[in-house]
């Protein structure tokens, strides 16, 4: 392993800076880190920049350098496999096999490997038989990973996340945009996870790693989505829409993809070896947590408290 300097800061790489990995690298950088991310060259890093990050191009013409690689000590990557595989691992598998810095390597996947349980929990040693397109790639992407841990040593832990809802992307938002609906399947649950519960969940894996270990990010409460619309219609105070029977729902093919499949996702691996509390367990804390920070909300509650 190359030397790091004690006085210098920890530092993390996120390939691919989506939602998930901005919330994340915000953490970090209040705590002291150094947190770099990628864009697309078509993109540019201006918007990177101006949130504080360090950033760097990176797309399949453009892959990262062992040298940059091994400037960091922990890499998350979020970048989605395409049609084509995965674009990290086909352009940089032997540049990560090489990286003597790295000591954690978070690869973010997805519930949806699991497939279609009927509603069965599932634990991260349940088969994964995944049955979306989107879904078989994520799966072929999680077994490549892992080969890099086991092949190579390199320290990789796979996370498989479900639905992410936070501040800007959740219920409450699509109650405010007009967009909501409340669609019946008869046993459909979904799982989720707050954005920053999922922070909780990497934040503890960086400091204490296990690699080649699979984990589920999701709350403790599977819940029909409709009473997810109908909570957060409640927390806003408005008429909650009616209920529309799937086959009757005017849904796009993605939209209703969701649909097709429905599991229970345990999440008691993340609790026993992470020790993570979800400060979130439900949707329910959640919304109310997000309704709580909007900038309006708080405003009002500011100038109650001051009698102005």
């Amino acid at each position: 392993m190359l030397p790091h300097s004690a006085s210098s800061p920890p530092t993390l790489l996120c390939l691919g800076m989506g939602y998930t990995a901005r919330r994340l690298g915000h953490r970090l950088q209040a705590e002291g880190w150094h947190v770099a991310g990628t864009a697309r060259p078509s993109t540019g890093t201006a918007a990177l920049t101006a949130e504080g990050f360090e950033a760097l191009l990176f797309d399949r013409a453009t892959p990262l350098s062992v040298e940059t690689l091994n400037r960091f000590g922990h890499i998350l990557v979020s970048v989605p496999p395409d049609e084509a595989g995965d674009p990290v691992l086909d352009t940089m598998s032997d540049a990560l096999a090489q990286a003597e810095t790295p000591r954690w390597i978070g690869y973010l996947s997805t519930t949806g490997v699991y497939g279609d349980t009927g509603g069965a929990w599932v634990d991260e040693t349940s088969p994964t038989e995944p049955t979306q397109p989107r879904s078989i790639r994520r799966r072929e992407a999680e077994s490549a990973w892992l080969d890099l841990h086991r092949r190579h040593g390199r320290p990789v832990e796979v996370f498989r996340l479900a639905g992410i809802y936070g501040p800007g992307r959740s219920a409450l938002d699509t109650v405010r945009a007009g967009r909501a609906h409340r669609v019946i399947k008869p046993g459909h649950v979904v799982c989720r996870i707050h954005v920053d519960d999922i922070g909780r969940m990497l934040r503890a894996a960086m400091a204490t790693p296990s690699p080649g270990w699979v984990f589920n990010g999701a709350d403790d409460e599977p819940a029909p989505p409709q009473d997810v619309i109908a909570e957060a219609c409640a927390l806003l105070g408005v008429t909650t829409p009616p209920e529309v029977a799937l086959e009757d729902a005017d849904l796009s093919p993605m939209a209703r993809s969701f649909y097709a499949d429905t599991r229970r996702v345990g999440n008691s691996r993340i609790k026993d070896r992470l020790g993570v509390t979800l400060r979130y367990p439900t949707y329910r804390e959640g919304l109310r947590a997000i309704l709580a920070d909007s900038p309006g909300v708080a405003q009002a509650a500011a100038r109650s408290a001051t009698g102005r």
